[in-house]
């Protein structure tokens, strides 16, 4: 990936950063984008990533300005995106369909959904005019599961599953790939607020709950996403197009609808 450029959303949060060091160690340079400079300096301390290859961006990647802003950025910096990681995402509260509150429909639609489509909306024409480039979107395994109490975020997740086969089918012929991965019970922050929500405040049961779900045994971790991601960007992948990577033990193989 040496003189390849690569541009992360939620690059704060443990996926992101992940997929960050694992482009790092393949030599790409990175613009790492987040919706607050707090947060991209925590994840800039946590990789003690040499800066030569690192740029940073604040940008709300819901709002199409703020996505321009970062491409242009990177564009600004090595004239190249090569490798799109359309990764930010949130939640959402937990409630059932019929008490869902619509304010909070709306943002998580609007950052999970929205700022997926915005995200190639912006950056596909960029890699259209290199002729080259890959692009992978973070789904969930709530892509293809009824998941519930979870009615905003499971419905963005199938959604970007679709958007990720049209994108393929639509940028395939112009040697751009795009792909999608579907973490499954992961270690992150997210995982141990639902867990915590659904079990009453005891996270850690929470977590022994999920691992026994799934035939591995145990939850994932962040970098067991963010090395299947780098794999996906590179050359390594290059007939893997409008695929749905399932990362998640065999939960997805095992669990019924509904989990």
């Amino acid at each position: 990936m040496q003189h390849r450029t690569a541009v992360v959303t939620g690059a704060g949060g443990l996926i992101g950063r992940a997929a960050v060091a694992a482009l790092l160690r393949e030599g790409a340079k990175v613009l790492m984008v987040e919706r607050t400079a707090k947060r991209l300096d925590e994840a800039l301390e946590h990789l003690g990533a040499d800066g030569s290859r690192l740029r940073t961006h604040v940008a709300d990647c819901s709002k199409s300005a703020e996505i321009r802003g970062y491409v242009a950025k990177a564009l600004e910096w090595t004239g190249r995106i090569d490798m799109f990681f359309n990764n930010a995402g949130t939640e959402g509260k937990l409630a059932p369909i019929a008490e869902y509150d619509e304010a909070e429909w709306d943002k998580v639609i609007a950052v999970n959904l929205t700022g997926v489509f915005l995200g190639l909306r912006h950056v596909l024409p960029v890699m259209i005019a290199q002729g080259s480039g890959s692009i992978v979107n973070t789904g969930s395994i709530a892509s293809e599961r009824g998941l519930p109490l979870t009615s905003a975020y499971n419905a963005s997740k199938h959604g970007v599953l679709g958007l990720t086969r049209t994108a393929a089918a639509e940028a395939g012929p112009h040697g751009v790939r795009i792909n999608a991965v579907l973490p499954g019970m992961i270690d992150t922050p997210m995982l141990r607020r639902i867990m915590g929500s659904i079990f009453e405040g005891d996270v850690e049961a929470g977590m022994k709950h999920a691992g026994r779900l799934v035939p591995a045994g145990r939850v994932g971790t962040p970098e067991e996403i963010g090395d299947i991601v780098a794999f996906l960007l590179s050359d390594r992948a290059a007939f893997a197009n409008g695929a749905a990577w399932e990362i998640d033990g065999g939960a997805l193989a095992t669990m019924g609808n509904g989990g």
